[in-house]
C-alpha cells in the first residue's frame, strides 16, 4: 500500500482541515486528525499518509490503535520513520489535553441531571482504569453533587460492591439520592447478569432505605451506559411494591 497523494493535490472539500471546518472534527478518521497534527508528510507520504503509518505502527502488536495512541510514549514516536520530536510532542500534547478535558470533574453542587454529566463526574476514577472499579456519586435531594467515592476496587476482570457498603458511604455523607457506576476495562459496556442482579438488590435496598437510585452507569474506553435507559429494572423493582 502506498500514499502517494499529497493533501494540496486533493479537492478541498477531501482536506481534513476543511473538513473540519465544514463538517465537525467528528467527521475526520483517527488518521486526518493526526494529519492535522503533524501539518506535513514525510518523504513519499502525505500528513494523512503519515497518520495511517503512525496508527499501522503502532497496532503491530494486536493493540488497537486508539489504545495504543492513549498510552503512547515519546520513545514509541520518534521510531515511527517520518515522525520527529516535534511531530511526537505535538500529538502527545494533544492526548494529554484530551485526556484533562474529559476527566475534568464538574464542581460539587453540580446538578446531575444526565447520564453523560454522571459519567464525566466519574470518568476520572474509572474511565481508563485496568481493573474493575465500584463508585458511587452521592446527591443531595435536588440531585446536586456532593461526592464521589470509589467503593472497592477488584481484578482487571472484576470487583465485588455489596450494597450495605454502599448506602453506608451515601448516609455518611449526607446524601439523599445516588448514581452508582463501575467500569468495564475491556471497554465492552454491555451489563452482565452480576450488573443486572447488583441493581436490582441496589434498588430494592433504595426503596427500602427511601435513598432513591437513579442510576447504574457502566464506563468503559471514553463511553459509558445507562442501565436505567437500557433496561426495564427500574419499572419492574417498582411494580413489585
Amino acid at each position: 500500500m502506498t500514499y502517494s497523494i499529497r493533501i494540496a493535490d486533493l479537492p478541498e472539500s477531501e482536506r481534513p482541515r476543511e473538513r473540519l471546518i465544514a463538517q465537525g472534527a467528528k467527521t475526520l478518521a483517527t488518521a486526518e486528525l493526526l494529519a492535522i497534527l503533524l501539518s506535513t508528510g514525510s518523504g513519499k507520504l502525505s500528513a494523512v499518509g503519515l497518520g495511517q503509518y503512525i496508527l499501522q505502527t503502532l497496532s503491530q502488536h494486536q493493540r488497537d490503535p486508539l489504545s495504543a495512541l492513549r498510552e503512547v510514549t515519546i520513545s514509541e514516536l520518534t521510531k515511527v520513520s517520518g515522525v520527529g520530536t516535534a511531530k511526537a510532542t505535538t500529538i502527545l500534547a494533544a492526548i494529554e489535553l484530551g485526556k484533562r478535558v474529559y476527566q475534568s470533574r464538574p464542581p460539587e453542587k453540580t446538578v446531575i441531571d444526565d447520564p453523560a454529566v454522571a459519567a464525566a463526574a466519574l470518568s476520572h476514577e474509572l474511565m481508563w482504569q485496568s481493573q474493575e472499579r465500584f463508585a458511587v456519586l452521592i446527591l443531595d435531594v435536588k440531585h446536586r453533587l456532593i461526592a464521589t467515592q470509589v467503593i472497592t476496587i477488584g481484578t482487571a476482570t472484576e470487583t465485588l460492591a455489596h450494597p450495605r457498603e454502599i448506602f453506608r458511604e451515601v448516609i455518611r455523607q449526607g446524601g439523599t439520592r445516588l448514581i452508582v457506576a463501575h467500569n468495564h476495562p475491556s471497554g465492552n459496556t454491555e451489563p452482565s447478569a452480576e450488573d443486572i442482579n447488583l441493581t436490582r438488590q441496589l434498588l430494592e435496598g433504595a426503596r427500602f432505605l427511601g435513598i432513591p437510585l437513579l442510576d447504574h452507569l457502566i464506563l468503559g474506553n471514553g463511553n459509558h451506559l445507562s442501565l436505567r435507559q437500557t433496561t426495564s429494572l427500574w419499572d419492574e423493582v417498582a411494580q413489585e411494591v
